[in-house]
């Protein structure tokens, strides 16, 4: 089923019961910001990108490699070295994303992105070491920007997809069909908005984070609130503006946003991870973030 409408898809998804065995990654990826930058061709339609004068690029590399040493704590990390040609690498998630024995390779909409999509070395890491099959959407004709427009719930095998200009209905058919979904509720973003996973997140099918100012029709949001119920928060424009819609799920305990979402959490919205069943872990990442995307962007995962 791949469908707007919201109560045909939560009538489907009620039918699912949450497999916890699938709810988390059993491994992570990330691509490390040697020679990040900020890319004015992605500064077109993400309004979360920051001055690229005040930009620190060794302070980026600090803060990832803390990311690295904290994510490992709870789950084998591999990374890949970054490469100047393309500055965006940072975020591979857009790019590069998993099922169970497939690796999905995305269509991005700007072409200083579409270079990542090439890389010999994350597609031979794949295909070669881990045997995965690749299912590359790169040259198919809708824009896919695979799990930063598609969040997963993999307890349930459903998605939730927000279109915009780096997701249209024909690449969220694509990427459906790709994670072999069972399900895909298709949904229009607000128009500032790039990427349905600073808006929204589901931890491992047990706790929803929806920031519903950045949906279209915040309807859509409500419902899938009420579906998350009791589990469920809604965050406010500061929090969302911080990243607070941007976290993972990296174990079934361990729940993993930017230190700046964190402290814009209220402590009932703090709580409410740990009412769930999740610790709640920080990360510094202040300059990262300032080239539009946080925690959620910057990790991979493998299933």
């Amino acid at each position: 089923m791949i469908t707007r409408d919201t109560a045909a898809f939560f009538a489907f998804a009620a039918h699912r019961a949450p497999n916890a065995a699938r709810a988390v990654p059993k491994a992570l990826f990330l691509v490390q910001p040697e020679g990040m930058a900020l890319a004015a061709e992605s500064a077109q339609d993400n309004a979360y990108m920051a001055a690229a004068a005040s930009f620190d690029a060794e302070a980026a590399l600090r803060e990832h490699r803390a990311l690295a040493r904290a994510l490992s704590a709870h789950a084998p990390v591999v990374s890949f070295p970054g490469d100047p040609a393309t500055p965006d690498a940072v975020f591979p998630n857009n790019v590069f994303a998993t099922a169970p024995g497939r690796l999905v390779i995305g269509h991005m909409r700007h072409a200083v992105r579409r270079r990542e999509a090439a890389r010999a070395d994350i597609r031979g890491f794949f295909s070669e070491a881990l045997g995965y099959r690749v299912v590359d959407l790169s040259l198919q004709p809708g824009i896919a920007e695979l799990t930063g427009a598609l969040v997963i719930d993999r307890a349930r095998n459903v998605g939730y997809c927000g279109l915009s200009a780096r997701c249209d209905a024909e690449g969220a058919a694509a990427m459906h069909a790709a994670f072999g979904l069972d399900a895909t509720l298709l949904f229009d973003l607000a128009p500032a908005e790039y990427h349905a996973n600073v808006l929204l997140q589901v931890y491992a099918g047990r706790l929803a984070v929806v920031c519903p100012d950045g949906f279209a029709d915040r309807r859509v949001a409500e419902a899938i609130l009420r579906f998350h119920a009791p589990h469920a928060v809604a965050l406010g424009p500061q929090a969302r503006r911080a990243f607070a819609g941007n976290g993972i799920a990296v174990a079934a305990d361990a729940a993993f946003l930017g230190a700046r979402a964190v402290a814009a959490l209220t402590a009932a919205e703090r709580s409410a991870f740990a009412d769930a069943g999740f610790a709640l872990h920080g990360v510094a990442l202040d300059e990262i973030e300032k080239a539009g995307g946080s925690l959620r962007c910057c990790v991979g995962e493998i299933f």
